[in-house]
């Protein structure tokens, strides 16, 4: 589009409405509330934005410049140029779920390939064509949990990162629900089930735990907490890791009612935190509960296979008293990743890929803690994470840290202050041994400066 001068046209418009100068617009606004001047430098021009633009990204590193340990759930995985690909093809490149289906089948039965990989995955019988992410999916299933049950009360264990929690009570707080924290065991970092029985009672709605949880530790109870919820006829609440599932076994194996997760890992960058993709699937019972959007096959009046949105039971298509959700979009672009990524995977690749986070998880654990003043917390088994108590701070270990290139792990003291000088290290399958000698290397040089 040209540019198009606007003098004459603002001049136009103030004659035709019968005012002589724009502020008169305003003259409903008292002066008290009327800012005079913004505390604002000059404005640039585009290229000199431009400049300082890239001026300030070049002090950002990447994780192949700077080696990152950073535990906490985000970490860097390969990536297959041919997800990279697919997902810029102008055609599918977008993050909504489209509504004109006669002209989008393609990206359609992706979203429906995407939907049928996620519930074999997690032994649900359904899922949906995703969520913004994994920590707000989470707010959606402990509310999916109280429509079904008609009950109020939602519990979560301590062992689960603070951000969910957080952004769970604010998930609940309009709808009236009380969240219980269940403590986790001081030995294994596993949910304590003798506390978690003592918090259960007539208004229990759902109980919510992480395998592996935050601490990077596999729940080795999953079917007693299954029995717990299903005793009190609540619903089981499965956070999954989706690289785990390749590994172990299936949430429904075990009992879940509905299997939420981060689906970052599967085909997407890092991107500085976002955006992310967030996997909800469930038992065919609650489908019509569930929050979302749905992707349905069909056949169109010749009889040809086609795709459609089957279910959308947001407050923008139906009452909003019966609407499952306020969601008005979805991460479409980072659902086509991870279909592309498990395509390319397949089943023993995805196989090759869980195995290969434990087998580095293990040894990065044990080069740690064959360092002085470095002991293991947590006792249980670990996925790809774990959590590592040091003999003095860990921030100013960290800080000595990037001195060698090196980002060490995530110090857990500011929001588990039983945890003091305890760091969440993490790490993927693109780390090599060589990596983990390197980390070994500097922590023994800045251990005890």
């Amino acid at each position: 589009m040209k540019f198009v001068p606007n003098a004459t046209i603002k001049d136009t418009i103030l004659r035709e409405i019968g005012q002589k100068h724009i502020d008169e617009l305003f003259v409903d606004i008292p002066e008290k509330l009327k800012v005079k001047k913004l505390d604002l430098s000059e404005g640039l021009s585009q290229q000199e934005v431009d400049r300082r633009l890239r001026c300030i990204a070049q002090k950002n590193l990447s994780c192949h410049e700077l080696l990152n340990f950073l535990g906490g759930g985000v970490k860097p995985h390969y990536l297959p140029p041919a997800v990279k690909a697919i997902t810029s093809r102008a055609e599918l490149y977008t993050a909504y779920t489209p509504y004109q289906s006669e002209a989008s089948q393609g990206f359609l039965q992706a979203m429906f390939e995407y939907q049928s990989m996620i519930a074999e995955l997690t032994g649900m019988d359904i899922a949906n064509a995703s969520l913004y992410d994994g920590a707000t999916a989470v707010g959606e299933a402990a509310l999916m949990s109280a429509r079904v049950t008609r009950k109020k009360t939602f519990i979560v264990a301590r062992n689960v990162s603070w951000e969910k929690r957080s952004i769970l009570k604010n998930y609940t707080k309009g709808a009236g629900m009380e969240i219980r924290e269940a403590p986790y065991d001081k030995k294994t970092g596993t949910i304590d089930i003798k506390h978690l029985k003592e918090l259960i009672d007539s208004t229990t709605a759902g109980i919510y735990c992480e395998n592996p949880n935050f601490f990077g530790v596999f729940e080795e109870q999953v079917h007693i907490l299954s029995e717990c919820a299903h005793d009190a006829e609540a619903l089981f609440v499965v956070g999954a890791d989706p690289l785990s599932l390749g590994v172990i076994k299936s949430p429904g194996e075990y009992g879940a009612d509905i299997v939420i997760g981060e689906g970052r890992s599967l085909g997407n960058p890092m991107d500085f935190g976002g955006s992310t993709l967030g996997i909800f699937a469930c038992k065919q019972d609650f489908l019509r509960q569930m929050p979302g959007r749905v992707i349905g096959m069909t056949k169109d009046i010749d009889g040809n296979r086609g795709f459609c949105m089957t279910l959308q039971t947001r407050e923008q298509h139906i009452r909003r008293g019966r609407a499952t959700s306020n969601i008005c979009t979805n991460e479409g672009l980072c659902a086509l990743a991870a279909v592309a990524y498990l395509s390319w995977l397949g089943g023993q690749g995805l196989e090759a890929i869980g195995r290969q986070n434990i087998e580095r998880g293990q040894t990065l654990l044990n080069a740690l803690t064959s360092i002085d003043g470095f002991t293991q917390q947590f006792s249980g088994t670990h996925f790809n994470e774990c959590v590592v108590q040091c003999s003095s701070d860990g921030k100013e270990i960290n800080k000595n840290l990037l001195q060698h290139g090196v980002h060490g792990g995530l110090p857990l003291n500011r929001w588990y202050p039983e945890l003091k000088n305890c760091l969440l290290f993490g790490i993927s399958e693109i780390y090599s041994n060589e990596d983990i000698d390197k980390l070994q290397h500097a922590l023994r040089e800045v251990a005890h400066v």
